[in-house]
This record gives structure tokens, sequence and C-alpha cells, in this order.
């Protein structure tokens, strides 16, 4: 699960994302518009280090804060998986996935250095079918321990590019054990941006896009569904795996 949608969600009351709300208060609520516009691909020129996780909005700060207890999702290195994002709202763009270094020290502030020069999986608007656009990649190879996956997401549709981290624990292979990564949203053309934490189990939810937002679930192979929704006041579907 990502960080905003985390906080925002079923893991409200864990310890990081407290601090995260002393630090950001109700603009975690907003977990849904982590997103920048007319960046065009100017990534690492527009956000800064250590704000990776925020997109560098001041208000979303909380989520950059360097703690190495952010609810992770368990995943094995190398596995092969399938995505399926479901959208009630097309949107054209690309997807890019990176993952941090060997070495990586969650204690620390992430920075564009901590990660790997080069996604490990991209795809540029993926096919729709029944409501939900399918891709499938392979997760990075030789991975152990604490991780984050930092999930870009730039439409091509509208000025906004989206932003998320996602904590994870690569480790020993645990069935149906699902990682959401998250995506910032966006309301319209203009721009206005339980489990322990070893490791969510059955649930994960992520956001993006302010009134598109996005829920990711990878479960029983790290399968996704994104959502987007219309407005922000609308509830928030929960689903389960």
């Amino acid at each position: 699960m990502s960080r905003a949608s985390a906080c925002g969600g079923p893991y409200a009351r864990s310890d990081a994302c407290q601090a995260a709300e002393a630090r950001s208060g109700a603009a975690l609520a907003r977990w849904d518009d982590v997103r920048v516009p007319d960046v065009r691909g100017r990534d690492r020129q527009m956000i800064p280090d250590g704000r990776l996780c925020s997109g560098g909005i001041a208000r979303f700060a909380g989520l950059d804060l360097p703690r190495a207890d952010w609810p992770a999702t368990t995943l094995t290195g190398a596995a092969r998986q399938s995505f399926r994002y479901r959208v009630s709202i097309p949107h054209r763009g690309g997807f890019r996935l990176y993952v941090t270094r060997d070495g990586y020290r969650p204690g620390r502030t992430l920075t564009w250095d901590d990660l790997e020069p080069e996604p490990f999986l991209a795809v540029t608007d993926p096919p729709r079918r029944n409501g939900v656009y399918e891709f499938s990649g392979r997760l990075p190879e030789g991975k152990t321990g604490r991780h984050v996956i930092y999930t870009v997401w730039q439409t091509s549709d509208t000025p906004d590019t989206y932003y998320s981290c996602s904590d994870v624990n690569f480790g020993a292979s645990r069935s149906n054990t699902p990682i959401a990564v998250d995506v910032p949203p966006r309301p319209g053309p203009q721009n206005t941006a339980g489990p322990s934490a070893a490791g969510p189990s059955a649930e994960m939810l992520v956001a993006a896009g302010g009134g598109v937002a996005l829920f990711l679930l990878f479960a029983m192979g790290l399968t996704a569904a994104l959502l987007h929704r219309r407005r922000p006041t609308d509830p928030v579907p929960v689903v389960r795996a």
C-alpha cells in the first residue's frame, strides 16, 4: 500500500501515519491529490530530494518522514506479475515504477539518488479491457529487506504528473500478499495537487489524481485494480482480496 492511501485508510492509527498526520494534518485526507502540473518529464528538476513522496507539495510533507515503520508489503524479487487498473474515467498516459537501490536506508529521507536510475516497469497507454487497464511486468531481482517502490504517473491528456511511495519488504514468498502502488490525483484540468507495519496481507488501497482517485489492489499474484473517482467527496470503495 502506498503511504498516502495507508494513512488515509486502514492504517491511519499506525505510528508512522500518526506522525504523518501530526505534520500534515487534514491534508492527508486528500490522499488522492499528490499531483504536480506541468512537470513534462522533468521529475528530478521539479521534485526536490527528500520530498519525493509528497511530490514536493508542502501540505503532504508528512509522507516524506524518514521512518522504518511505514506499513509495508512483503514481496518476492523477480516474480512476474499482472497488473489491472480499473477506471471509470479513461485517461491516457504512462506509468513508471522505480525501486530503491541496494543499501537503501529507510531511516533517511528519500532522494533521487536512492532510486535505481531506470524504472523496473514502464508502460504507456496500456490497453483497456472491460473497464480496466492491463499490463504485466517483473519485479526487480536481487532485492532483499526494506525498499520503496516509487510510482510516477504522467498523464498525457491532463497537465498533471502523480507521485507515490509504497514501502515494501523483499523477503520470502508469501501467497495472496498485495502491494499497492500509489499515484497522485487531480479533479480537473487545473491544478489544485490494523495490521502491523511488517506487512498488510489482504486489502490494499491506493489513490491517484484529484477528482480522479486511483485504487490499486495487487492480490493473488499482485493483480492491481485502479479506480478513478469523479469527485473527492465520493465515498471510497474498498476492494477486498
